[in-house]
C-alpha cells in the first residue's frame, strides 16, 4: 500500500527572536516521522513560515506540538509587524501531497481544530476548503481586524464564534486552520520606500479588486523597500510571470523598477518550469526536456523494473 504525504505549512507570529522560532521548529523535528523541508523569518513581517510533510497522523501531531510551543512563547499584545495576523500560530494549512485528497486534509483540520480547542483553550477558525462558512472560504476575511479587533468583539459579535474553541481570546490570540491545494508565496521588492504605490500595484493585480484570477496581494514596506506581497492560489491557472510583468509596467509608470524578488517556503518545480518556457518563448516545451527531471524519471522507471 502506497503511503501517504501531507504538507503543512504554518505561519508564526514572529520572526525577531531566532531562540522562539527555534523552539517551533524544534518542537516539529521531534515528532518522529516528519521532514522538516524548510522555515524562514522575516523580521518587519515579525512572521516565521515552516514547512514540513509526512503521514498525516504524524504531521498533526507536529502541527499541534509546534502551535502549543508558540502559544507558550509568543503574547499577541506585545507583537508588531507589518503582516496581518490573528494569532501566535496564525494559519496551518494542510496540503494533499501524495496518495491523499482534499477531504481527508479537511478532516485533518477538523481533528487538529478540534483539539487546540479543547486543550490549549485557543478560538479556532476553519478557511479554504475546510470552511464552514462561505465568508471564511478566504483567509483574508477571517484575519479582517487582525487580533487587536477580535480581542475586544469575538465575544459579542455572532459573525466571529470561533469553529473550536473558546469565545474569548488569550496573549496567544486565536489560530486559522484548513485545507488547501499548494500555493506559492512570493514577494517583489521596489526600488522606492513610497508603499502608496505598492498597495496601488497591489490592489491592480489581486483578483478581489478584479485584477488576475487565484492572486491574494498586498503592498507593505520591508527592508526599506515598498514590497508586493502575493499569494498565487492556483499559479497552474494563473502563471507567476504575466503577473511579474504586470508589476513591472506600473512600476515604470511611476519611474520605479523591480529591485529583487523572493520566495517564501517551497515552490513546485512545476511553476519554475512554467515561467521559463514563457520567458524564453519556447515552443513545444514539456518537463521531460529537464536534464534532472528526465534523470530522476528514468531511476524510478529502473527501480521498478528491477
Amino acid at each position: 500500500m502506497k503511503s501517504k504525504l501531507v504538507e503543512c505549512i504554518p505561519n508564526f507570529s514572529e520572526g525577531r527572536r531566532p531562540e522562539v522560532v527555534e523552539a517551533i521548529v524544534q518542537a516539529i523535528k521531534a515528532t518522529p516521522c516528519v521532514l522538516l523541508l524548510d522555515y524562514s523569518s522575516d523580521v518587519d513581517h515579525n512572521r516565521s513560515v515552516v514547512t514540513f510533510a509526512g503521514e498525516p497522523v504524524f504531521v498533526a501531531e507536529a502541527a499541534f506540538a509546534a502551535i502549543k510551543v508558540a502559544s507558550q512563547l509568543i503574547d499577541l499584545n506585545q507583537h508588531t509587524g507589518t503582516h496581518p495576523r490573528l494569532g501566535a500560530t496564525d494559519v496551518v494549512p494542510f496540503v494533499p501531497l501524495d496518495n491523499v485528497t482534499l477531504d481527508e486534509c479537511v478532516q485533518l483540520a477538523n481533528e487538529l481544530g478540534k483539539r487546540v480547542g479543547d486543550e490549549l483553550n485557543i478560538p479556532v477558525y476553519l478557511y479554504e476548503a475546510a470552511a464552514t462558512r462561505p465568508e471564511h472560504v478566504r483567509l483574508e476575511n477571517v484575519r479582517r481586524g487582525e487580533f487587536e479587533w477580535l480581542k475586544e468583539n469575538i465575544g459579542t459579535d455572532p459573525d466571529r464564534v470561533p469553529d473550536y474553541g473558546p469565545t474569548s481570546v488569550g496573549r496567544a490570540g486565536a489560530t486559522i486552520i484548513g485545507a488547501r491545494n499548494p500555493l506559492v508565496a512570493f514577494n517583489v521588492y521596489l526600488t522606492t520606500d513610497d508603499v502608496a504605490l505598492a498597495r496601488r500595484i497591489a490592489r491592480q493585480i489581486r483578483a478581489s479588486s478584479g485584477g488576475f484570477p487565484h492572486v491574494k496581494a498586498l503592498g507593505m514596506l520591508v527592508d526599506g523597500k515598498a514590497q508586493v506581497s502575493m499569494n498565487f492560489t492556483n499559479p497552474a491557472e494563473t502563471p507567476l510571470l504575466p503577473v511579474i510583468e504586470t508589476i513591472r509596467q506600473e512600476a515604470a509608470r511611476s519611474k520605479v523598477e523591480i529591485h529583487h524578488s523572493e520566495l517564501i517556503g517551497l515552490i513546485p518545480q512545476t511553476v519554475l518550469f512554467d515561467v521559463a518556457s514563457q520567458y524564453l518563448q519556447l515552443d513545444n516545451f514539456h518537463v521531460e526536456q529537464v536534464l534532472e527531471y528526465r534523470l530522476h524519471q528514468v531511476a524510478q522507471q529502473k527501480s521498478i523494473l528491477e
